[in-house]
């Protein structure tokens, strides 16, 4: 029986899906095989854009204890089955930013007062060793840094994605600034997923040194990979995929124009190709497969489990990922990496295309550049026909594995907790 107990604050946690939580619940199903006890403070969600119950099982025997905050009506519209839609312009772009103004330092904030109770009833059954914080939301650094202070903890804080730049809240960066540089002095580590991140924390807080920021990208969970099963895929079709969600400016028109304009140019590909999209979609993404004419030839999934999306990726000849930014590292492209698959990835120069081509089975081309993306469509479909598709480096994705990174948060955990 362990002795060592970490209090994960995490707004998102399943049975949410998307992205934003898999990163948390793949730390909290490792560090229980640390010797490390989990116990997750979040809240109950009323509505979200999309769950996956799944992911509540691989926390299973483990030792761990999830406490939730009674659910609150959301400040955008009703309940809809427990769904949300995605956000479309208006609410994006001036809901959104008006919300922000009165919800600092997002609308998250409203669990502050749910989340300090419940964390009472935590600390009356349990000895909390450290509090371990992620985010965004940001408003998750608060609560920690009030715990902490209320109860004498020491605490990480776990930068999913940068906080005084989101671009979520342009209205505020500078009050944002203040509460980020009063939570990094009293916090014991910030966790960064890249060296950009890192880098852009001690150029702006300069009581910060580089042994207070460390860096554990994102990862892939190699037991999603192992449990996948028999492939059903048809080889005599070179499938291409893309999983997730399309967010800020991102969108699937370049690769769309880019994927039509190739079979344009080669139509017997017709029947030999086909784009996947696993994940949401806005109906103005899902619209452009009509006005591009490739009805027949992209297959959108929808919203799947996350072992769906896995088993996706594995029976894929190639992935595909956007990013007009050069450095907001996505989830996806670590398991991308995970999946040893060959990988289009269409963004600026930076961090993101840096890590793909680093796999040495990667193509890049610039966002919006439908030439480019068509030339690159066009050799992963001549390496497919010719059996030359090239090979990931398993050496190199080794270094993305979550559960040897997890290795290193429970050593961080530790040492800043003095056991």
């Amino acid at each position: 029986m362990t002795d060592r107990t970490v209090l994960v604050i995490a707004y998102y946690f399943p049975p949410m899906g998307l992205s934003g939580v898999l990163r948390t619940v793949k730390f909290v199903k490792y560090l229980a095989d640390y010797g490390w006890k989990p116990i997750v403070l979040t809240n109950t969600p009323h509505s979200y854009y999309a769950y996956d119950e799944t992911l509540l099982n691989q926390l299973e025997n483990r030792n761990i204890e999830i406490y939730r905050t009674p659910p609150k009506k959301h400040f955008f519209g009703t309940k809809r089955h427990g769904l949300k839609k995605s956000p479309g312009f208006f609410r994006r772009n001036i809901i959104q930013k008006i919300a922000n103004r009165f919800y600092k330092p997002d609308t998250a904030i409203r669990w502050y007062k749910s989340a300090l109770t419940e964390v009472e009833e935590i600390l009356r059954n349990h000895t909390v060793n450290i509090i371990l914080t992620t985010a965004p939301p940001f408003s998750d650094f608060l609560i920690t840094d009030q715990i902490a202070d209320r109860y004498g903890l020491p605490f990480i804080v776990d930068y999913r994605d940068s906080w005084a730049d989101n671009p979520d809240s342009p209205f505020h960066s500078s009050r944002n600034e203040s509460l980020e540089a009063r939570i990094l002095a009293r916090a014991a580590k910030a966790v960064v997923t890249t060296r950009y991140a890192k880098e852009l924390l001690l150029r702006r807080y300069r009581m910060l040194t580089h042994e207070d920021v460390i860096i554990l990208p994102n990862g892939y969970d190699t037991e999603d990979f192992s449990r996948k099963s028999v492939s059903t895929k048809n080889n005599s079709t070179f499938v291409i995929t893309h999983c997730g969600v399309f967010q800020d400016e991102c969108t699937p028109k370049y690769f769309m124009k880019a994927l039509a304009a190739f079979l344009k140019k080669n139509p017997n590909a017709k029947s030999q190709i086909e784009a996947r999209f696993v994940g949401t979609m806005k109906p103005n993404h899902t619209n452009l497969i009509k006005k591009y004419g490739l009805e027949t030839i992209i297959n959108c999934k929808g919203y799947v489990p996350h072992s769906e999306a896995v088993q996706a990726m594995v029976e894929s000849d190639a992935l595909w990922l956007m990013s007009v930014s050069a450095e907001r590292m996505p989830g996806k492209l670590s398991e991308y990496i995970g999946a040893l698959k060959p990988i289009l990835v269409c963004s600026p120069e930076g961090t993101i295309r840096r890590t793909a081509l680093d796999t040495k089975s990667a193509i890049a081309t610039s966002v919006r550049d439908v030439a480019q993306i068509e030339k690159a469509i066009a050799t992963l479909f001549e390496q497919w026909q010719s059996n030359s598709l090239p090979k990931s480096n398993p050496g190199y994705a080794s270094q993305y594995e979550i559960k040897l990174l997890t290795s290193d948060l429970s050593r961080e955990l530790a040492i800043a907790a003095r056991m």
